[in-house]
């Protein structure tokens, strides 16, 4: 026993023995502090600047110069080198992040796009990724460009920083270079620090004047100075040069350039003596280097800004945004005005240890006032609840179901939102009376404890409901909460972020909802991931803080343990509105969620309509998508038209394939189900257009077959999101035989104008806003047919764009139903050779029965009417000749089979 207990005494079995023990001890006290069952002191560190909030906020800052001469569009033109460069990708997510319009080329400036339209300039500012790209562009090219920005008085923006790449070497340099052309100079690859605003310039509208930032930026960044000696240049911002010994980089050749740099600013060359150059020095630390230019157009009439580097520093996007609004004389800029609104949800569910206590109720309180003080005048948190979980449930530790009791009693300085009963998911619920009921029971206690809930706003638990739509979820809000107002970070997808979306539904306004980087398991500072510091840069101009830049509207999602444990929500939001009150002339202001959401559609009139995508080609889609539902309904392929060419009885063929299955009939149209084409049933939802569709069975190819789809100027966009796979079939015939046989069916059913004018009279009509105005669209638009196929050919590649010729299906349908089972790769060929048969009477192949007879469709297809009149086809020969031979051209560059009486028509014009 001894001699065992001596071999336990060894240094390293005793060493060995503490760091368990350690190991064993700290992994305890971690559980504790993280399941809040020790409560360690709320963070103090990382003190919040003290600003001036007293400023009064400046209505001058929203007017612009508008020039009377300036009559251009309220769009960007960018002109970018590369697509993954990291100024072509930031340009671009700031453009779309703010929602201005921009038309991007790529690549070596060869040809300049056309300008103008209508006697207006196409664009109001003009963004380069490098000013080489500008001052190297060919003469003719440059001189063009120059005349379009002084004429309609277009600005230029610019990029200069360290970068290399193909015929545009930016390197670094050890002395100043000229810009071709212009009495400025550049220097590229320095390091510098204390960044400092221009307090006068006219530029700067968001980003704060005068403002200084001291933190060292070398480590992280590649600068570009300038330095000139004319009036038309003035300093948009500066920055001073960092001291050679002092940048502690392990790059030799960064610390020579910089000694380098300091020997060629001395005076004398730096022959002067170390004494005299470190003097030298020393002053060229002090002197600030412009590192954003405004050229004021004194040289050429043009206005320009040139920034000094990319967006690595943060405050380069504010001066970005600021330098597009002053360019383009206020056409393309954000209001100053941002509405934010802070949702907690989840209140009064959480696992004990995670959920507040008194004091962290109290501390609620007193920040939503500090809100109120300095930031947003009348701020109001809003408070989602699940009632079933109050004092959790009966089993919650004594603190915080004190925490509970304290938010019961102070329940009318909060305004509540209603989550479900229990957290139930929307999509868990197929029958709408039990999630009805579910709703009734939370309402029910809402109403026992006087929670304000008149705000008509509600968040589904996990999203989930809102998109993709679950319909009993829309059913029980209106139901029993009257909602009017949700949001939601699903539509239309969950990243990218910045292009969240609202839409209405149901008469729901939905409205895009914002992040915050807290989340259920963030509640202590020590344990974010990655450390504070990654949190702290999320606040310091990082993705938090562009979430109000380039947001107008803001929904932040935080949750109760987000207030409770380390109060991170506190400690973040009292940061981030320091800092936009510091750094941006940005007023906050918050409003009810339904006043919000009308003033968001006002904003953004083109986001109410929803585009419906496919729910199993996003997994988290997916994942909060009713089990129930299957992407199998949907349809693997369309005929979309367009009418009277032949779709029917393609149709009609196409049912007699054993391994292909169409929707079912609908009352009002019959075989077709029109969704896609029509606002009225697209609007209904997806569920509507699935149960069109029975669940196919083993190999089974779903197909629908609508003809208004064809030339309907929404359908494109909106079966390729939902449907992006499918092949498109088109079914063509000589557009003039195609209006003349819509009129006849306007006969045939009676239509009073096509039974009181004639085809000649129609197609010749002028009269603007009658009933034969109407009837002629009908007529002619369809059959512009180039037009149509480049809108599909915008959406979907060629090779899933199938054209069948119409008069071919006619005399051979059995080779077009054949070529037609090739073209899309179905699984299992039919051969129709002993199916279709041609009957005498009606004209056209019909569906042979077993009995030998043939079954042809009704009396309303292929009647027989009389011929078209001479002059109605030489009027017609001639309207469509252009559209032909572009549809012939077309046709041929897409390597896709020409109809005969395609190749007939536009050789006879």
């Amino acid at each position: 026993m001894w001699k065992k207990f001596r071999k336990l005494k060894k240094p390293r079995n005793i060493l060995l023995a503490g760091t368990l023990l350690l190991f064993f001890f700290v992994s305890y006290l971690y559980s504790r502090i993280h399941n809040g069952i020790i409560r360690i002191p709320i963070p103090t560190a990382d003190p919040i600047p003290v600003c001036d909030r007293n400023v009064k906020y400046n209505p001058n800052l929203e007017k612009f110069h508008r020039s009377r001469t300036s009559y251009t569009r309220q769009k960007a033109l960018v002109f970018l080198e590369y697509a993954r460069s990291q100024v072509s990708k930031e340009v671009i997510l700031i453009l779309e992040s703010v929602r201005f319009k921009f038309h991007v080329i790529y690549g070596d400036l060869k040809k300049l796009p056309n300008l103008t339209d209508d006697d207006k300039g196409k664009y109001a500012i003009i963004i380069f990724e490098t000013m080489t790209m500008y001052t190297d562009m060919a003469k003719w090219n440059k001189e063009v460009l120059d005349k379009y920005c002084k004429d309609y008085e277009a600005g230029l923006l610019f990029f200069l920083k360290p970068q290399k790449s193909k015929g545009y070497n930016l390197e670094e340099n050890e002395s100043f270079v000229p810009v071709k052309g212009y009495p400025l100079q550049y220097l590229s690859g320095v390091n510098v620090h204390n960044y400092e605003l221009n307090g006068t310039s006219p530029v700067l509208r968001i980003a704060k004047a005068g403002k200084m930032w001291t933190g060292d930026l070398s480590y992280q960044h590649e600068w570009t100075i300038f330095q000139f000696d004319h009036p038309t240049y003035e300093a948009v911002s500066c920055a001073r040069l960092k001291h050679p010994r002092s940048i502690r980089s392990k790059k030799r050749a960064r610390r020579k350039l910089s000694r380098n740099l300091f020997a060629v600013l001395t005076e004398d060359g730096g022959g002067g003596g170390a004494q005299q150059q470190r003097e030298d020095m020393s002053m060229e630390t002090d002197k600030l280097f412009p590192v954003i230019v405004h050229d004021q157009g004194m040289l050429d009439g043009i206005h320009k800004i040139i920034i000094g580097g990319g967006f690595r520093f943060w405050l380069h996007k504010v001066v970005f945004l600021d330098a597009v609004s002053y360019l383009s004389h206020g056409k393309l800029a954000t209001p100053l005005e941002r509405h934010v609104q802070i949702d907690i949800d989840d209140m009064f569910v959480g696992i004990p240890g995670t959920r507040m206590v008194r004091e962290d109720v109290d501390a609620l309180l007193k920040f939503q006032e500090d809100i109120r003080r300095d930031f947003i005048a009348g701020f109001t948190f809003q408070l989602g609840f699940s009632g079933k979980f109050i004092f959790h449930d009966g089993k919650g530790t004594r603190e915080e179901n004190a925490g509970d009791q304290q938010l019961l009693d102070k329940h009318e300085e909060f305004a509540w939102f209603p989550h479900m009963w229990s957290h139930m998911q929307a999509h868990w619920f197929n029958d709408t009376a039990s999630m009805c009921d579910y709703m009734a029971t939370n309402r029910r206690f809402a109403q026992r404890h006087h929670f304000n809930t008149s705000s008509r706003y509600s968040v589904a638990p996990h999203h989930a409901g809102v998109f993709p739509v679950h319909e009993q979820l829309y059913t029980c809000w209106e139901k029993i909460w009257n909602i009017t107002v949700t949001s939601t970070e699903e539509y239309p997808h969950l990243r990218p972020d910045h292009k969240r979306r609202g839409f209405v539904y149901r008469g729901v306004k939905v409205l895009p909802r914002q992040t915050c980087g807290l989340y259920t398991h963030t509640i202590k500072l020590a344990l974010y991931p990655g450390g504070p510091s990654v949190l702290q840069n999320l606040i310091n101009g990082g993705s938090l803080f562009e979430s109000v830049l380039f947001n107008k509207f803001a929904i932040f999602m935080t949750h109760l343990s987000n207030y409770g444990n380390d109060r991170l929500a506190i400690y973040t939001f009292k940061r981030l509105f320091n800092f936009v009150k510091c750094w941006t002339n940005l007023q906050m202001v918050q409003d009810t969620p339904e006043n919000m959401a009308q003033k968001y559609f006002d904003t953004f009139p083109e986001d109410v309509d929803p585009i419906w995508l496919n729910p199993c080609l996003d997994r988290r889609h997916k994942e909060i998508w009713s089990a129930s539902k299957s992407c199998s309904k949907f349809p693997s392929f369309l005929i979309v038209g367009p009418q009277k060419t032949g779709t029917t009885a393609l149709h009609s063929f196409l049912k007699l394939h054993p391994y292909l299955a169409t929707s079912l009939p609908s009352v009002k149209t019959f075989e077709e189900v029109q969704f896609f084409g029509s606002d009225v049933n697209y609007f209904k939802g997806v569920d509507w257009y699935m149960d069109f569709f029975a669940p196919p069975t083993n190999d089974t190819v779903i197909f629908e077959k609508s003809a208004t789809y064809f030339d309907q100027v929404h359908a494109p966009k909106r079966v390729h999101a939902l449907l992006d796979n499918n092949y498109i079939v088109v079914v063509l015939i000589d557009p003039a035989r195609r209006a003349y046989s819509w009129y006849q069916h306007m006969r045939a059913h009676a239509d009073p104008t096509a039974l009181e004018f004639s085809f000649y009279d129609v197609i010749r009509s002028r009269r603007k806003n009658s009933p034969i105005t109407g009837l002629q669209r009908r007529c002619l638009d369809p059959g512009f047919y180039t037009d149509h196929l480049e809108r599909w050919l915008e959406y979907f590649p060629a090779n899933q764009v199938i054209i069948v010729d119409g008069d071919e299906l006619v005399k051979n349908p059995v080779y077009i139903l054949h070529n037609l089972q090739r073209s899309m790769n179905l699984k299992h060929f039919h051969d129709y050779s002993n199916q279709l048969v041609y009957d005498e009477k009606k004209g056209f192949f019909c569906q042979r029965l077993p009995n030998g007879k043939s079954q042809c469709l009704g009396k309303g297809k292929g009647r027989v009417y009389p011929e078209m009149d001479e002059k109605s086809q030489i009027f017609l020969n001639k309207y469509f000749a252009d559209s032909n031979k572009r549809l012939k051209r077309l046709l041929e560059e897409l390597r896709k089979p020409v109809p005969v009486w395609l190749q007939n028509r536009v050789g006879h014009t």
